[in-house]
């Protein structure tokens, strides 16, 4: 999970109206969280549809004052959406990417996201989303996999700047607007790379 910027509410009015999945707002986030899922961080258009996600749930007996309400939406994968559901810990609620740091809550330790200081809120997170879920981190596998085999090949180079251009390659895979790049760039910063 990464940091991420909520924009404005390009069509407040959609809301107004009660239409939470106006294509021009949901866009936006898409936008801002560069396709990815607000939590798990896979792209989401290439295998499937996204979905607006509640962080706290609209449901009538949780937040049904919050359906409508532009700073409770999120773009999410169907896994995730479906995995968190309507859970929701009033005394210790998830982890928001919009409003929190995640790496203050979360590390990676290969493709598993682990927990910071005991904190509860990430320990029900990655608990209660499905954050360690077994096709989530065969995916991760797969991407740290070529990651590593990456960085392996540019230091077998004995050519310096062709190690330096690689390096900075590499890099570049530990954007936030790469598919799961809280984990490459915990592995790129295990080889001081």
């Amino acid at each position: 999970m990464i940091k991420l910027n909520r924009p404005v509410c390009p069509h407040p009015d959609a809301l107004a109206r009660g239409n939470y999945k106006h294509p021009a707002n949901k866009e936006a986030l898409k936008a801002a969280n560069s396709d990815k899922c607000m939590y798990c961080e896979s792209k989401i258009s290439q295998i499937s549809f996204a979905e607006i996600e509640h962080f706290k749930p609209k449901d009538n007996d949780k937040f049904p004052h919050l359906e409508f309400v532009w700073e409770n939406l999120g773009y999410s994968c169907q896994k995730c959406n479906n995995q968190k559901s309507n859970k929701f810990h009033n005394d210790t609620p998830y982890i928001d990417p919009y409003h929190d740091e995640p790496a203050n809550y979360f590390y990676a330790a290969g493709t598993w996201l682990f927990v910071k200081n005991g904190c509860e809120r990430a320990d029900l997170s990655i608990r209660d989303i499905g954050l360690n879920r077994p096709e989530l981190l065969e995916k991760r596998l797969e991407k740290i996999t070529e990651i590593q085999k990456a960085i392996t090949a540019c230091y077998r180079t004995g050519n310096v700047s062709l190690r330096d251009f690689a390096l900075a390659e590499l890099r570049r895979e530990a954007e936030t607007k790469k598919e799961y790049s809280f984990f490459v760039k915990a592995l790129i910063s295990a080889h001081a790379v």
